[in-house]
């Protein structure tokens, strides 16, 4: 009992001294988060080949992709979570407080961005690994810059508010994994197909488009707090949410096509 509470106390030692130390939360939570990563790509593969039958025969590369989209399915209902929880049910970006918005930040706030940093981190690794199998240079360029964004904001602790906002948007991604799931598994013709792909058009339309348009509208009203960052950070703010908003205006043309397109053939 002894040793297993002084194992206990050098465990807590560990975590505050060194793993929650304040310069080191960045760098251990990216750690975390490509470890959490490689956990959830692992525990896809696992549960798929025990609970559905035709995983099995998939070619390698699907199968490769199935459990790359679990894991992306993963991140994105972890940083959404976190997103609305630090946007809309703490005071850390409320007006309530006193200061810029631009430079708050929290040892939860940056410790989740680290995580997010991870996962795109690893994400990125794997598309330049099966290029392009996992995605073209769409996704190379929105990997990159979300890695360039996200991991700024995180060592520099500028910008978090506009970072998590924009991270809302992975609201999407667990719907837009279930359709490629759903027509890999032969099941394009049922109604979750139908019904999911009116829920991603609904999302992408809210999270991705109507979000945006608020971000640069709170933008607009706080650009004298955006003036105050540091010039890489300043162009980031307006670079970032600029270019992700033209992609995503043109990914939800297509799901807009798609979306008519299955409307007009289901009975």
């Amino acid at each position: 009992m002894a040793a297993a509470m002084a194992y206990k106390y050098q465990a807590q030692a560990l975590m505050r001294d060194y793993l929650l130390a304040d310069p080191l939360v960045p760098y251990t939570s990216v750690l975390i988060g490509i470890v959490l990563c490689k956990m959830a790509y692992d525990f896809t593969r696992i549960l798929s080949s025990f609970y559905f039958k035709g995983y099995t025969s998939l070619t390698k590369i699907q199968r490769i992709e199935w459990n790359n989209r679990g894991m992306s399915s993963a991140h994105a209902i972890f940083i959404t979570a976190v997103s609305l929880y630090l946007v809309a049910s703490t005071d850390l970006f409320s007006d309530r407080v006193k200061g810029p918005i631009t430079f708050r930040n929290s040892i939860i706030s940056t410790s989740a961005l680290g995580v997010s940093v991870g996962y795109f981190i690893t994400d990125l690794a794997m598309i330049f690994w099966l290029y392009p199998s996992l995605g073209g240079m769409e996704y190379v360029l929105h990997h990159t810059l979300s890695l360039v964004a996200i991991a700024y904001t995180m060592l520099s602790g500028e910008g978090q508010f506009y970072t998590y906002m924009v991270l809302i948007s992975e609201t999407t991604t667990p719907e837009i994994n279930l359709r490629w799931f759903l027509d890999t598994a032969g099941l394009k013709k049922s109604s979750a197909y139908l019904v999911n792909g009116i829920l991603m058009f609904v999302a992408w339309l809210v999270a991705r488009i109507f979000l945006f348009v608020y971000v640069f509208y709170h933008i607009y009203l706080h650009y004298s707090q955006i003036m105050q960052m540091h010039a890489f950070g300043y162009y980031l703010t307006f670079l970032v949410p600029s270019v992700l908003f033209v992609m995503n205006t043109m990914w939800f043309m297509k799901i807009l096509k798609g979306v008519k397109k299955t409307l007009a053939k289901w009975p």
